[in-house]
């Protein structure tokens, strides 16, 4: 079962549906994704607040609570069951070697992830304001 505070996961996937979800700095245009096969380019201007203020609270945590969060979105992505938790945990701290937020900000889909992580231990954002 995961120590780390619902409250700050719910925090990390409202942030992550923001990154999702950011204007492109784009202007619309007649085309549309299925002509263009879903492809779109972000550039660091266009999500650079929600980006870097995502990052300082992920890097404020202590290593466990990031441990735990990345062991999270692992569980959510099928990578580990619930039952594995512990061992969840262990190789995401043996395998530290970039930046926490880093890895997490750039993996596709981190919010429906860290739900599903979530739901595994029977937990939601639902109440999270």
């Amino acid at each position: 079962m995961p120590d780390i505070n619902t409250q700050k996961v719910c925090f990390v996937i409202v942030k992550a549906r923001e990154l999702e979800s950011e204007d492109e700095g784009m202007e619309a245009d007649s085309s549309n994704p299925t002509d263009d096969k879903f492809v779109s380019v972000l550039t660091e201007e266009a999500y650079s607040g929600i980006r870097k203020e995502a990052a300082e609270f992920i890097e404020a945590m202590d290593e466990d609570e990031q441990c735990e969060l990345v062991a999270l979105a692992w569980v959510g992505r099928g990578d580990f069951s619930a039952n594995e938790w512990d061992s969840a945990v262990a190789q995401a701290r043996e395998q530290r070697t970039t930046p926490t937020s880093r890895y997490l900000l750039g993996m596709p889909l981190l919010a429906a992830y860290l739900e599903a992580g979530l739901a595994e231990f029977d937990e939601s954002c639902e109440d999270f304001e």
